[in-house]
């Protein structure tokens, strides 16, 4: 396999609230089970490969939308999450930040005691993997994040993530078993990030002779190799701009969400009675599930599901987070006794959203659509870190706006 991305994000430091914790961990366990239960857990794995969902993903659970904490926090989750259940998902999360990265041989070599599979070759794909983006790739970037994702049958992804203290950016790496071929023979797509001089590559196969040299070094510019890898950068500011979001597609989500006879369609597809802010939620979580790569560029997009810790794009709406959890609650355990219906509306809640955004091309009012979520906050229990408890959640009435 080949790495499968790269992303560069500013760092961020503080805790995930346990109130975001603990739905993250359900939210997060819910979404894999649904694209497990779609698409088998290969599919799985190579969406956490590709460093533009994994964005996505961690924006639709509420985690600021561009920071380096999004990483831990989502790992985080579902090693909480997927693990207790891998007898019904048979997959495993190994590692995490700090002295959790250190203990990753040892929990995948009891991971093959369970499953059969050689532990000792796991752990020295684990070692390697680190290895690579930590000392053959000399970029600036030291690792202190490494989560290794395998597979009852063997199958693994890994992300891991590195720190430049100079910059004060992080950089996140993926890995797919899928692609790698050879660790020592271009292992990466590119190696890629924001230019910083030269960089040192000594898996670069044009590096053969130089590491049979007691391994010379072989040095190319970065631009040399900005050619095939899925490259995500951040930027530096924290507030969610109308540039970094695809108003066609969020004007799609708020059609589909707000507009009464395309809302009333969308609630039978899922369950009858459901409210716009609902339905927004899942529209966006559905995308996540069944939507294709290219639906990934924007994932500040996501953050119009469940808001930010930060209060950026607006307040974390714990009432609709628990009302979207309740919802794939529910299908998953229809899911499980056999009827898929609520299980396929969540595919076809995806379609229908794509077919608006196709057919009618909305285009988001960007400012209305925030000034909407901030007006309504309260009263759908927006919270964000800074709140010593949970906000008032009294009636407010709810402005009618031109969110297109």
């Amino acid at each position: 396999m080949k790495r499968s991305g790269t992303a560069d994000l500013p760092l961020h430091g503080g805790r995930v609230p346990a109130w975001l914790a603990d739905r993250m961990t359900e939210l997060g366990t819910a979404i894999a089970e649904q694209v497990i239960l779609n698409y088998g857990r290969l599919k799985f794995l190579t969406r956490l490969s590709d460093p533009f969902w994994f964005q996505s993903f961690g924006a639709v659970m509420g985690m600021d939308w561009h920071s380096s904490g999004i990483t831990t926090s989502v790992l985080g989750a579902l090693k909480r999450g997927i693990n207790p259940r891998f007898s019904e998902l048979g997959l495993m999360v190994c590692g995490g930040r700090g002295r959790h990265s250190v203990r990753t041989p040892d929990e995948l070599r009891s991971f093959s005691v369970r499953t059969g599979l050689d532990g000792d070759a796991l752990a020295r794909t684990s070692r390697l993997t680190a290895r690579v983006d930590n000392n053959a790739v000399v970029d600036g970037f030291q690792l202190y994040l490494h989560s290794f994702v395998v597979t009852q049958s063997g199958e693994w992804a890994v992300v891991q993530q590195g720190m430049n203290s100079a910059n004060h950016l992080a950089r996140r790496y993926h890995w797919h078993s899928a692609t790698v071929r050879d660790f020592v023979s271009d292992p990466h797509a590119a190696v890629v990030g924001k230019p910083q001089g030269e960089i040192v590559n000594l898996v670069d196969a044009r590096a053969e002779r130089a590491q049979s040299a007691l391994l010379s070094i072989t040095r190319e510019p970065v631009a040399n190799v900005l050619n095939d890898a899925r490259k995500l950068t951040m930027p530096a500011h924290h507030d969610v701009r109308a540039k970094e979001v695809d108003l066609k597609r969020l004007g799609g989500v708020l059609a589909v969400a707000h507009e009464e006879e395309l809302r009333d369609f969308a609630s039978l597809l899922l369950v009858e009675g459901l409210g716009p802010r609902t339905l927004q939620s899942l529209a966006l979580i559905a995308e996540v599930v069944h939507g294709a790569p290219s639906r990934f560029s924007d994932p500040a997009r996501f953050s119009f599901a469940h808001g930010g810790k930060d209060g950026h794009p607006f307040p974390v709406p714990l009432k609709t987070y628990d009302e979207s959890l309740a919802v794939l609650r529910r299908s998953l355990e229809a899911a499980r006794l056999g009827h898929t219906e609520k299980l396929e509306g969540f595919r076809r809640l995806d379609r229908l959203t794509r077919t608006v955004e196709e057919e009618r091309e909305p285009l988001a009012d960007f400012d209305a659509a925030i000034a909407h979520e901030r007006s309504i906050s309260r009263s759908i229990g927006g919270r964000t870190v800074f709140d010593d408890k949970i906000p008032s959640t009294r009636s407010a009435q709810t402005p009618q706006l031109n969110l297109f």
